[in-house]
């Protein structure tokens, strides 16, 4: 691996959040500044095809990207502020699992994109 790559996969892994790729090479660049956006993209495909990345579509027409991880979690989207909200419910996951059974299938994975406005604008 080369050293550019070992610095995006650092920015990868200290995230917090979901960038994406205009953000992930800002960070980088902030690492090193000799990162190109050609570098950032080679080494994203690179990670997903890995499988140690996961592309997200959040709706706004920008690529999201997260570690990939054993640990399932769904995502609820702030449409008005873009935040991203982590989250994971049993009782979601066993209503999955409770429709394909009923459609004559296993579930074998799934993907949850909640998309939201706040109910009560005064509150956080």
């Amino acid at each position: 691996m080369t050293e550019q790559r070992r610095v995006i996969a650092r920015v990868i892994s200290e995230s917090a959040d979901h960038p994406d790729v205009t953000e992930l090479h800002r960070r980088s660049v902030e690492l090193d500044a000799n990162i190109s956006v050609a570098t950032v993209y080679r080494t994203l495909r690179l990670f997903e095809d890995a499988g140690l990345l996961d592309r997200l579509d959040f709706g706004d027409g920008r690529a999201r990207y997260e570690e990939a991880s054993d640990e399932h979690h769904d995502h609820l989207i702030d449409v008005e502020s873009g935040t991203v909200i982590e989250f994971h419910n049993e009782e979601i996951e066993a209503l999955q699992d409770l429709v394909a059974e009923k459609l004559g299938y296993k579930l074998v994975g799934h993907r949850l994109e909640l998309y939201a406005v706040r109910s009560d604008k005064g509150s956080k």
